[in-house]
């Protein structure tokens, strides 16, 4: 196992579309996913994207206990790791609420997200996963699968006066960033 490099935004790598995961339960795959596993602990991250160490497959993993550091009021999330992931909105009500990303180093902004989604895809070893979800591990779910697109959650953000640096935004709150 190792602690990967986080790819920065401005890095081209971070805008592209990711591939298709299309060999499950392999050596290869088990020990990317050590990796990323690996390296979101040693930044204690909310969440990765295989895109955000520079491996371009639609892999995220994701998952906090409570309470987070980073979202000190956020419920846990499960512990996932999710290939070839598709999201679906159920219905049409959106919520705002801060995001930081460990490629976006020392800022948060406001986001507007989908409350509630579907999100499906398969885990590590080819085993579907289907939940329905909403609030937090929803925006976290989200907020990863953007990373496939090549979107990043500055692009989202639709008021610039709620977008700035942590420490000014939220003095004392842990200055380590997160997904």
């Amino acid at each position: 196992m190792a602690v990967r490099e986080i790819l920065k935004m401005g890095d081209p790598r971070l805008l592209r579309v990711a591939q298709p995961v299309t060999e499950f339960d392999t050596d290869r795959l088990h020990l990317l996913v050590r990796d990323m596993v690996e390296t979101m602990a040693a930044v204690n991250g909310a969440g990765l994207a295989a895109p955000q160490i520079g491996v371009d497959l639609q892999l995220v993993i994701f998952g906090t206990d409570a309470p987070n550091p980073r979202y000190p009021d956020a419920p846990p999330v499960p512990r996932t790791v999710l290939c070839n992931p598709v999201v679906t909105p159920i219905g049409d009500e959106e919520e705002d609420g801060w995001e930081g990303c460990l490629s976006v180093p020392g800022l948060r902004g406001v986001v507007p997200r989908w409350k509630r989604i579907r999100y499906t895809g398969l885990d590590a070893s080819g085993d579907p996963i289907d939940r329905t979800v909403e609030g937090f591990h929803a925006r976290v779910v989200q907020h990863e699968v953007d990373h496939l697109w090549g979107k990043l959650y500055p692009m989202r953000v639709r008021d610039f006066t709620k977008f700035g640096f942590t420490e000014v935004l939220f003095p004392g709150l842990d200055a380590g960033e997160d997904d």
